[in-house]
């Protein structure tokens, strides 16, 4: 039985993550910064295999108990960086555990003897930090895809440019070094939507959801979506799940970062449909996920149908 260590495997997109794993007759390894507090994965124990689940604890600043949860994995999986709008600290809620994490975490991972693929939750920000929003200066119908040279603002979210930050953490370090023996593949969603494994009220991809079907802008983020009708990008939940198994179980991936995105709708219509009401116009595709579909040989939900059964 190979053995999948999943950072955050206990969150929204961790959750699924974990249940695709147990499904596939793996091992999992599941990190907790509080273990004491079993609220945060005792849901897990509901899934099929769940006896083949191990809670560890871990935090992501310290070498030691990220060598010990790193140790005799075949499979590693980042999905443990804070997705926060709003803050106190910027630096220290958002920048420290997503930009230092990351470099502890790859600082780590290289000594490790058993690993042979390691999988990355990026985010779209790692291409473009003003998501939902295009850049000013591309034109209005742009086509974002991986070809495109990464855009990062200071001006943009703090989420966002941490993320961006991160993943030139990891592109940095895959170059300096040539010679690993594992693979390193990263997955770049836009915003995640679906129903949550577990009964917690502490996850921001499902708050936004609460938000946008309530019309509900009381964060200075929202008002702006709400206020431009932004056209956001969307993917299920399932299909990043799918996407980590596929990347982790598929090999020649190295060095790829691949855009996991589906339909984009006016945040209008995502409130529509949030509520079983039609959306008044058709969906465009502004995030190109062709390279991902291939490569890993995944179909995509719809969006209508997935906001159409959000609880």
């Amino acid at each position: 039985m190979q053995t999948v260590g999943i950072i955050g495997g206990s969150g929204f997109i961790g959750s699924y993550i974990t249940k695709i794993f147990l499904e596939e007759g793996f091992k999992v390894k599941i990190s907790s910064t509080d273990i004491n507090n079993k609220s945060k994965y005792e849901h897990l124990y509901s899934l099929t295999n769940a006896a083949n689940i191990e809670i560890l604890p871990l935090d992501i600043s310290s070498e030691k108990l990220l060598n010990e949860f790193v140790s005799n994995c075949d499979i590693l999986v980042h999905a443990g960086t804070p997705f926060i709008l709003e803050f106190k600290d910027a630096h220290k809620e958002i920048f420290e555990p997503t930009v230092t994490g990351t470099q502890n975490f790859l600082n780590v991972i290289k000594n490790s003897k058993s690993l042979k693929k390691v999988v990355l939750i990026a985010s779209v920000a790692a291409w473009n930090t003003s998501f939902p929003l295009t850049p000013t200066h591309y034109p209005a119908n742009h086509l974002f895809s991986e070809q495109d040279t990464p855009y990062m603002s200071e001006q943009d979210h703090p989420y966002a440019q941490a993320k961006f930050l991160a993943n030139m953490e990891v592109s940095k370090y895959i170059n300096e070094h040539s010679n690993l023996p594992f693979e390193i593949v990263s997955l770049s969603p836009t915003w995640v939507v679906g129903n949550a494994l577990s009964q917690r009220k502490d996850s921001t991809s499902a708050g936004m959801q609460f938000l946008i079907k309530n019309k509900i802008a009381e964060d200075p983020f929202v008002q702006m979506l709400f206020a431009t009708d932004a056209m956001f990008s969307m993917i299920d939940v399932r299909d990043v799940a799918e996407a980590v198994f596929q990347a982790a179980t598929t090999f020649g991936l190295h060095g790829k970062n691949y855009l996991i995105a589906n339909e984009s709708y006016t945040v209008s219509d995502i409130s529509r449909m949030l509520n079983n009401e039609p959306p008044i116009a058709e969906p465009i595709i502004v995030y190109d996920s062709s390279l991902a579909k291939t490569d890993l040989g995944i179909a995509f939900i719809s969006i209508k149908e997935t906001l159409n059964h959000c609880i």
